[in-house]
């Protein structure tokens, strides 16, 4: 029996949640305390944290910890993996879901928002793997789960620099599964079509992008669900919703079909 799968029980185990303070990583975060864990919550606004840390500590009947964290400062980042196992004990789950979009047209793209687009939701995510593995690879043992997006996946119009991040985190993510496997940690990659949050108030500045695409639209709490439900399993992806699944076989099958698609049924921006 691979080690990871003892995670299928999380009571008292240890799980590190980045972009924890909202949206999809709040919800993950209620999800593990709802199933006994020690939840370490982790963003910038501790504010923000500290309600969902109590709430987190009300569901599981736990300690839960609030850190305020910046994903792109790679310091920060190995200093909290630190604070979490002298504090609370063995790290055995981490939640990669920090991170945020924009959607422009690459010519009126803000190369500086590009880049610091590519320090959190790309070397954000691997640093903070890095550090969290080199502690799970002592005990061979652990979960890793990725939130990377559709958008990796399938491009569209005025997504180019937040689909390049997430195409790297997904590449990124498969080889690490190949490579952490032996050392009985699991990797699964999370790719969620728009989900309503908080993420498209900084994302779409037209502010209408939600309503358009309202048939695909998950819901933060389901999705968080999805996602806890598949720790301790030897799942590597997890697609939603489904149809999206469907639509990247065609995608690959049929390029020029694809390419349709994406510049137009689906260019809602």
């Amino acid at each position: 029996m691979q080690n990871y799968r003892y995670l299928k029980d999380l009571r008292n185990r240890v799980a590190l949640v980045t972009g924890a303070s909202s949206g999809l990583g709040e919800q993950i975060a209620y999800q593990l305390a709802q199933r006994g864990a020690i939840v370490v919550v982790c963003a910038r606004r501790l504010d923000k944290l500290i309600t969902v840390s109590r709430r987190c500590q009300e569901l599981s009947g736990r300690l839960s910890l609030p850190i305020k964290l910046d994903v792109a400062q790679p310091e920060q980042v190995e200093r909290v993996v630190n604070k979490v196992e002298d504090k609370l004990g063995p790290l055995d789950v981490l939640v990669n879901d920090a991170g945020f979009g924009l959607m422009e047209e690459v010519l009126d793209f803000d190369m500086a928002i590009a880049e610091k687009m590519f320090r959190v939701n790309v070397l954000g995510l691997m640093y903070l793997t890095k550090y969290a593995a080199l502690k799970m690879a002592k005990r061979k043992r652990g979960a890793i789960i990725n939130v990377a997006s559709v958008a990796g996946k399938i491009a569209t119009p005025k997504a180019a620099i937040y689909s390049a991040t997430k195409a790297a985190v997904l590449g990124y993510s498969n080889a690490l599964r190949l490579e952490l496997k032996t050392l009985g940690i699991s990797v699964l990659t999370v790719n969620p079509g728009p989900i309503k949050t908080d993420f498209f108030n900084i994302a779409d500045k037209s502010g209408h992008y939600l309503e358009n695409v309202g048939l695909f639209v998950l819901d933060p709490e389901k999705t968080a669900q999805k996602i806890v439900k598949a720790i301790g399993t030897n799942r590597r992806e997890l697609n939603l919703p489904y149809v999206f699944q469907i639509m990247y076989h065609c995608y690959q099958v049929c390029p020029w079909a694809g390419d349709y698609l994406a510049g137009n049924i689906f260019n809602k921006k």
